[in-house]
């Protein structure tokens, strides 16, 4: 009888929503009732309303996009018979629901995400044994020994805790292939990481061929181990001291858990950070992903496995043959395939690893686009919401998940659509321009309102729009092309440790500058018919003012696409830590200012700077997390700045050791709570009015920019020639 109840309770609730969103009223009506939920929901979220107000805001915005919807529907189409206008209207149709079924399922998932879980650090009481897999590629040795070192040194029994680097760059068949040049370097790298594995006292595990990719290379792992639980980082993700104190608690708590994923933080900014300059101050495009909706997704049971920077049960993979191979995303294929058999996941909101993010934007749109493919891969072979043994829930968890990612579609129409009106004079959308402001605007606004209730200390306005556009261009023939052939894509390794050595137009920046002049001959277009057509002026107005948002988007991408100049992708994590520096055996009191992979800043007192040369030799002489013993870091003098009795000095570290390796990762990696701080120092929310004003200022400053190293990149070409 309870269930019963309910579903006729939602049956009357569904029949009154459907008898507003459908009621016949009279434009004025309409705007008015525009206005006053726009108005409810800003009141609401000026006055900071949290729990039942939050959710009351959001229902007011969701009647207005049904509105919409139904308006849209029923209202504006092109006639059938007029197939020039109603072909491309009906696309953008397409393009807007698909808009409309995203929002719906972010609603689901994120309306409510489960809060942060508490530390449980303090409480493990069992230690079961655990395998760290550091699956490898063509990473260098010294970035593979931070990440090992890293992993090597966390606060776990030893007697419990095995470190494997699993290395498909130096496989049998690339050792003894035909090509020398190939076989020289696998057969030198064999020998390279095997000996810096013996130095680490790490496992070194390779195979005969490199099959099924970065699952094959794990479930190969699988077969030498015997941990009760397996823990994979990516060979740029170097775990926290704590990482495994805070994750395998949770197995204890549920036999049926098969998983436990941890955020994945990153030291550098990605390219669009590093080009606009917004790392320090706004919220990475990840932290919406890690900070709100896998917080959603664990709330339906379908926090899902990101590759790295987690904890999986061997038992629960075993059941499954290990990780799932059939797609280039073995990760969420993984997931997908055991939470349908029954087992659980648990997501734990704090950044345990620090890694390394694609330096070049071309590496960050390879990175994306494999992403996109595999998503593409399981929505054609696994289709989550037909597959069995997943819950409701989790069905549309994941279907949000690998729909997402057809996002280029309603891009590229959204883009191109003012250009069919502007161009060809079609008309792919019939309403005035009173409609236009009652339903249209309306939608866009509460929209906007709805992502800042929903996104807000995590994604600024505007931000989503840029990163879809920029991967918008290069991502659509990327996911056509499996769509048409799913068994196509293959799994390439991202780039780690690039740089940038000079300020240089990207090489794929190319299509931006085509598409932003293209647009901007639609503004052009568009000023002309605003005075030549005045019988047309509202719908001019809307449609110009629609291609110039597209304008903008694509004028501030020309900033994404010029890369600045970076010496290295490492940044310096800030960190203050008590030392002596120790120069030809005299030691001075010092404590460090920040650090990188490569070297550190110190700030000495009494140091005598006079007379001291580049490259001289010295050491850091510090206590390493968890020891009372005092060691020494050997490290080379690279600058000088001399204030009175405090030397400010920059040092190259020296490793000739193994246990060097392990003092660089506790300097850099064994302190989580830095990268909780770094990252709630840019978490607030700017709200939408400063923040599209903040934005539309970003935009403005990068598209000069954009065009001045376009300039430069056209005057430098006939040089480079001569």
């Amino acid at each position: 009888m309870g269930r019963i109840r309910v579903v006729f309770i939602w049956a009357l609730i569904s029949l009154g929503i459907l008898a507003v969103i459908t009621l016949p009223i009279n434009l004025q009506t309409q705007l008015i009732a525009s206005i006053t939920v726009v108005t409810l929901m800003a009141i609401i979220k000026i006055l900071r309303a949290q729990e039942i107000w939050r959710l009351i805001a959001l229902a007011f915005g969701t009647a207005v996009v049904l509105r919409y919807v139904y308006w849209r529907t029923t209202s504006t189409l092109p006639p059938l018979n007029q197939l020039e206008n109603f072909i491309p209207g009906f696309l953008l149709y397409l393009a807007e629901m698909y808009s409309v079924a995203m929002l719906a399922l972010s609603l689901f998932v994120v309306a409510k995400p489960l809060p942060q879980r508490s530390s449980r650090a303090a409480d493990l009481k069992h230690f079961p044994k655990v395998d760290v897999f550091v699956p490898s590629y063509n990473e260098d040795a010294a970035l593979l020994a931070n990440t090992l070192a890293a992993a090597k040194g966390m606060d776990y029994p030893a007697d419990k805790l095995v470190v494997w680097l699993l290395d498909d760059g130096s496989t049998a068949q690339k050792r003894n292939s035909d090509k020398v040049l190939e076989s020289r370097a696998a057969t030198l790298r064999h020998e390279e990481l095997q000996a810096l594995c013996r130095d680490l006292d790490v496992r070194y595990l390779t195979r005969a061929r490199n099959e099924h990719a970065k699952a094959g290379n794990l479930n190969n792992g699988m077969q030498y181990s015997d941990g009760d639980l397996i823990a994979v980082f990516d060979a740029d993700h170097a775990p926290a001291r704590d990482f495994l104190k805070e994750t395998v608690g949770y197995f204890e708590d549920d036999p049926k858990l098969f998983l436990v994923q941890t955020p994945h933080f990153f030291l550098n900014p990605d390219p669009v950070e590093r080009n606009l300059q917004t790392f320090e101050k706004m919220p990475s495009e990840n932290e919406m992903f890690y900070g709100i909706i896998q917080r959603g997704l664990d709330k339906w049971n379908a926090a899902f496995f990101c590759g790295s920077a987690a904890v999986l049960s061997r038992k629960a993979l075993q059941e499954t043959d290990g990780f799932s191979g059939l797609s280039i995303t073995e990760d969420c294929e993984t997931a997908l395939a055991l939470h349908s058999r029954g087992w659980n996941s648990v997501y734990v909101d704090k950044p345990l690893i620090a890694g390394l993010q694609p330096a070049t934007f071309a590496s960050f749109i390879g990175q994306r686009s494999r992403w996109a493919q595999g998503m593409m891969q399981i929505l054609r072979f696994r289709f989550p919401l037909f597959k069995g043994g997943l819950t409701i829930a989790q069905r549309l968890c994941y279907m949000s998940s690998t729909l997402f990612w057809l996002f280029p579609f309603p891009r590229t129409m959204f883009l191109i659509a003012p250009l069919f009106y502007l161009f060809f004079d079609l008309q792919i959308f019939t309403a005035s321009g009173g409609e236009f402001l009652g339903y249209t605007l309306a939608y866009m606004l509460v929209n906007l309102m709805m992502q800042n209730y929903l996104y807000g200390s995590f994604r600024w306005p505007w931000i989503s729009e840029l990163y879809e556009y920029v991967q918008t261009v290069h991502l659509l023939p990327a996911v056509v092309s499996v769509i048409l052939n799913p068994r196509k894509p293959t799994f390439k390794v991202t780039a780690k440790d690039e740089s940038v050595l000079v300020s240089r137009l990207s090489e794929i920046a190319r299509p931006f500058f085509v598409i932003f002049g293209v647009l901007f001959v639609g503004l052009i277009v568009s000023i002309y018919r605003f005075y030549a057509e005045p019988y047309k002026a509202d719908v001019t107005l809307v449609v110009g003012g629609w291609n110039l948002l597209n304008l903008i988007l694509a004028g501030c991408a020309l900033g994404v696409v010029s890369e600045r100049g970076e010496k290295t992708a490492t940044r310096r994590v800030k960190i203050s830590r008590r030392c002596d520096f120790v120069v030809d055996g005299q030691h001075y009191p010092a404590s460090i200012e920040n650090v990188s992979a490569q070297g550190a800043r110190i700030q000495a007192f009494q140091f005598e700077t006079h007379g001291v040369a580049i490259d001289t030799m010295g050491a850091i002489r510090f206590k390493s997390s968890g020891s009372e013993v005092e060691e020494e870091l050997p490290v080379a003098i690279r600058n000088l700045q001399d204030s009175g009795d405090v030397a400010s000095i920059g040092c190259r570290f020296v490793p000739t050791a193994a246990r060097h390796h392990y003092l660089v990762a506790d300097l850099i990696f064994a302190n989580s709570n830095q990268w909780s701080d770094f990252q709630l120092a840019r978490r607030y929310n700017p709200g939408l009015l400063k923040g599209t004003l903040w934005f539309l200022g970003l935009a403005f400053y990068q598209t000069s920019r954009g065009l001045i190293y376009l300039v430069k990149g056209i005057r430098t070409r006939p040089e480079a020639q001569q």
